[in-house]
């Protein structure tokens, strides 16, 4: 389990209420896996499969109705919520399928919060942010608001602002989930290309089979299990 930088074990997840007859709905029921530090996995199943969930789990988004889940050597379910942020904007990097970013700032000050949240001053965080746009090819698109920006273009702005605080692990939703599919394999390809160049280890939600093969494993989420 140490050198795995993500360890998973027995999670369950239900929801009380949500169910047929409104029993409990179980999500998922004894997962245990390991994602290995350089790895890059793609969870994949139906909606409704708890794909999403899962990676809530994994980012200390949620708490799981039982098991256990380490991150770099880190138990979350024994972090408090302050405890929960910091680990979420120090170790982890978090892209949803909508990018979120806040419509009355430039792209580089998107990019720039979660180092102002943590008390970098302005200027040094300004700059790492505008070294991160250049990283994911918008560099020349810094002091543009969102409005402005393309869909794929709105996307990479989320990546950098996931990657800028220099997280060891890359957790994506549906990063391709809204573009177009000339878009989308310039997205993925990104996500691949700073993959490799900045020693992540990934894990992806993807409905898009063909981004799940080109990654190291492919677990699958289905009848409630990974298989």
């Amino acid at each position: 389990m140490n050198s795995a930088a993500i360890h998973a074990e027995g999670l369950r997840k239900a929801y009380a209420g949500r169910g047929l007859g409104h029993g409990e709905l179980e999500l998922f029921a004894g997962l245990s896996f390991t994602v290995a530090q350089g790895e890059m996995v793609a969870i994949v199943g139906q909606s409704g499969a708890g794909k999403s969930s899962l990676l809530h789990l994994l980012a200390a988004l949620d708490k799981p109705t039982a098991g256990e889940v380490w991150v770099g050597g880190i138990r979350l379910g024994g972090l408090s919520n302050r405890q929960a942020a910091e680990f979420r904007n120090r170790d982890v990097g978090y892209v949803w399928q909508f990018h979120y970013l806040m419509p009355e700032f430039t792209a580089v000050e998107n990019v720039a919060m979660p180092l102002l949240s943590r008390g970098l001053p302005r200027g040094e965080a300004l700059a790492k942010a505008q070294q991160w746009l250049g990283e994911v090819g918008l560099g020349d698109r810094s002091l543009h608001r969102s409005g402005e920006l393309s869909g794929g273009e709105q996307q990479r702005v989320s990546l950098a602002r996931a990657l800028v605080t220099e997280p060891k692990v890359l957790l994506a939703d549906e990063p391709t989930g809204d573009l177009d599919g000339k878009t989308a394999e310039a997205v993925f390809g990104l996500i691949r290309s700073l993959h490799q160049a900045h020693g992540l280890t990934s894990v992806l939600v993807t409905h898009n089979a063909e981004f799940a093969g080109r990654c190291d494993r492919v677990m699958t989420l289905r009848d409630r299990m990974l298989v």
